[in-house]
This record gives structure tokens, sequence and C-alpha cells, in this order.
């Protein structure tokens, strides 16, 4: 295996590699799926982001949903191996091998021409990557095939609400401020902001009524260290006596808790209700400063990883 900063020294010379800006794989308890996030060339490469989106689901069966955000893309894939039948223009390049062990996760890909290079060194130079092994390196008419070497996260989802006052502060940038000095103490991948908009007649709101969720992707045992300094990030920026937060750990939100949001969404709901739910399904409720804002915080969960459809208002 090569470790990055050896794939840079010895290929970072050629003039046609551009590195990925960073990669990571969060999986379920069971180790059965792997939500791959992939920020794509130099975090600007938003043409190849979404040829990939495009080429690699009609080429590898392991990927079961993929999604680009920006220069970002978003795989959710099974574990397994499957052969690639690539054709060059309509069929370029693919994932061949989704292997979890207990402490990383290993992928295999293959691709033609510039989808070769992109699926080695180009891979292999980005930020989270513990190493690669290179079969082929790919470009020109060659094939590339190589295996990338991950650390093995869990994600962690986590909503709040009820961070500001009728003159002070803002839900979104308080989380946002919260994650991103998470990531930068190295407790956590701050990977995905969501806003949720909420029932815009609810009495309580300051203004605009919505709450937020963050993915964090986390080392398995450290996730109790990054959910403490996350909410303790929120905690001081917050200015509201209710704030508070939900946590899951589930890859995918359950149906159960996306009625919730879209409850939340058109009418008032009672706290009863969010932790009651909360309970049934196995969500932490944490109180920042204050238990109201737990409604919108388990709401935030049910659309923390649909940006654009969370924020539309209902009704």
């Amino acid at each position: 295996m090569m470790l990055p900063e050896e794939i840079k020294e010895k290929y970072g010379g050629l003039p046609y590699l551009t590195p990925y800006q960073s990669i990571y794989a969060l999986t379920d308890e069971e180790g059965r799926v792997v939500e791959l996030h992939e920020f794509h060339a130099r975090g600007r490469a938003v043409g190849g982001a979404a040829w990939e989106v495009y080429h690699y689901p009609r080429t590898s069966p392991l990927i079961l949903e993929a999604r680009r955000e920006g220069p970002r893309n978003i795989f959710l894939c099974r574990a397994g191996v499957c052969e690639l039948d690539l054709i060059p223009g309509l069929a370029g390049a693919g994932l061949e091998r989704v292997n979890v062990l207990e402490d990383r996760v290993e992928l295999t890909y293959a691709g033609l021409a510039g989808g070769g290079v992109a699926a080695t060194v180009c891979r292999g130079m980005a930020e989270g990557v513990l190493g690669m092994e290179i079969e082929s390196l790919g470009g020109g008419a060659r094939l590339g095939r190589a295996t990338l070497y991950l650390p093995r996260l869990r994600k962690l989802t986590v909503g709040v609400d009820d961070t500001d006052d009728e003159e002070r502060g803002a839900t979104w940038a308080a989380v946002n401020e919260s994650a991103w000095h998470t990531e930068r103490e190295g407790l956590a991948a701050y990977l995905s902001h969501c806003i949720v908009q909420l029932f815009p007649q609810n009495p309580y709101r300051t203004t605009n009524c919505c709450s937020t969720a963050v993915v964090l992707g986390v080392r398995e045992g450290a996730e109790v260290g990054a959910v403490e300094h996350f909410l303790e990030g929120v905690r001081k920026r917050t200015y509201s006596e209710e704030a508070a937060a939900a946590v899951h750990a589930r890859m995918r939100p359950p149906e159960e808790l996306q009625r919730f949001t879209r409850a939340a969404k058109s009418r008032m709901v009672e706290e009863e209700e969010a932790e009651d739910l909360a309970l049934w399904l196995g969500v932490e409720l944490r109180e920042i400063t204050g238990s109201r804002g737990r409604i919108g915080a388990l709401a935030a969960l049910g659309m923390g990883d649909r940006p654009d459809d969370a924020v539309l208002p209902y009704g």
C-alpha cells in the first residue's frame, strides 16, 4: 500500500493529475452499507462529479443510490464484489469491490482513460485516505484500477433548534460554526449541513422557524467526545433558554421520523409527541439550555440528507 504522500512524490509531477479534495466512508453498525462522500478534484471539478454520478450507478450494481451536491458526490453502496462491463463513452468507470473491515473500508475502482486516472492516483492523494494499491494507472486509452483504503467512520446526524432570541442569533450559523470547530479539533469529519423549514405559524418561533441538521463522520469509539464538543459549541453560541438537540446514528432516517418531520412542517407538534417517537426509535434527545427545541431538533433529522427538500415550506 502506498501512502498519500508517497503517491504525491511518485506521480505528483504528472501534468494531468489533479487530486480529489477529500473522501470519507461512513458505515452502518453491521458493515453492510457504506455511504461514500467524495469531494471531487480540488473541490472544484463539478463536471467530474456529474460524470461519475451518471456513470458509476450504471456500471456498478454495488451502488444503490447516487447524488451530487456541487463538486461532492454521495454514493450509497452495498458491500460485495462485481464485474464491470466498461464501454467507452457509455460506461466509463465504476466501483468493483466494497469491503468493510473492523477499522477500515476497502474500495476497488476501475475506469477507462481519464476515468481510470480518477479511479487511481487522483483519489489516492485525497485528504482522509489511508493509502492505495495501484494495479494500473490509466490515462490515454488505458484501463486504470486501484484499491483505496479509508478509515471506517460512523455516521452521526445531529439536529438542533431554538438557539436565538428576538434580537440575536441564527441557528444555522451557530450549528455550522460548532460543526466546523469540531472538525478542526480532529474529532469528526463535517460532511453536510441542512436547514429544515418548520411550521411558520408556530407562536414560539423567533422569525423564520427553521431547525438545522448536520452529518458528522466519527471514528468508532469517538462518538461521545465528538457530540459533546459539538453541543458545547452550540451552547456557547446560544441566546435562547430552550435550545436542544437530537442525535441518531442510522444511515437513513426511518419512515416514522420522516412523517414526524412532515408533520412539524405543516402543524404544531407537542413535546410529548417528540419524546414518544424518540424513545420508540432510539433517538437521543439532549437539552442544551432547555427542552422546547427538542421538537425542531428531532424534525431536522427526518430530512437531514435532503437539503433542497428540507427548505421548502408546507401549506
